[in-house]
């Protein structure tokens, strides 16, 4: 008998929105739609924060489909000055029942960034404790949806 064990990886990135204030919903609401489409069909679990301009994603699922995502995000017009942090084998996954959890603003991520010194939500400027720290506190806020 031949056993597989697949191994589940984990990564995620800041980056910076490039859309007009007019087209910000319109864009918010199709990376959500393709994110949880491409996610769902290819097993990939994890959460999308947007917040002052800045996107922060934290994606877990097999290591090249992760790597297929990476490449589309730097094609990826809606967004620029992309930082990627640690991409490592995952223990244990923080978002199994997400094909894409989405918040938005949320005062509880405000104060985790003030706590942590920053004066506002700038993920650029956050090492790969912080990251940690913040994927905790994302688990356990609620997903919103966009209207």
């Amino acid at each position: 008998m031949i056993i597989i064990e697949i191994i589940v990886h984990k990564f995620c990135y800041a980056s910076e929105s490039t859309s007009e204030k007019q087209h910000l919903l319109e864009d918010l609401t199709a990376i959500l739609s393709e994110a949880r489409n491409f996610n769902y069909k290819h097993q990939i679990s994890g959460v999308l924060y947007f917040a002052q301009g800045y996107f922060f994603q934290y994606l877990e699922g097999d290591l090249s489909t992760l790597n297929i995502l990476l490449e589309k995000l730097h094609s990826d017009s809606r967004h620029h000055n992309i930082k990627i942090f640690e991409i490592k084998a995952l223990e244990q996954p923080q978002f199994p029942d997400w094909s894409m959890k989405y918040i938005s603003r949320n005062h509880q991520i405000n104060q985790f960034c003030q706590s942590l010194g920053f004066e506002s939500f700038k993920p650029h400027d956050f090492e790969q404790h912080h990251v940690d720290d913040l994927v905790r506190s994302l688990v356990n806020i609620e997903s919103v949806e966009l209207v």
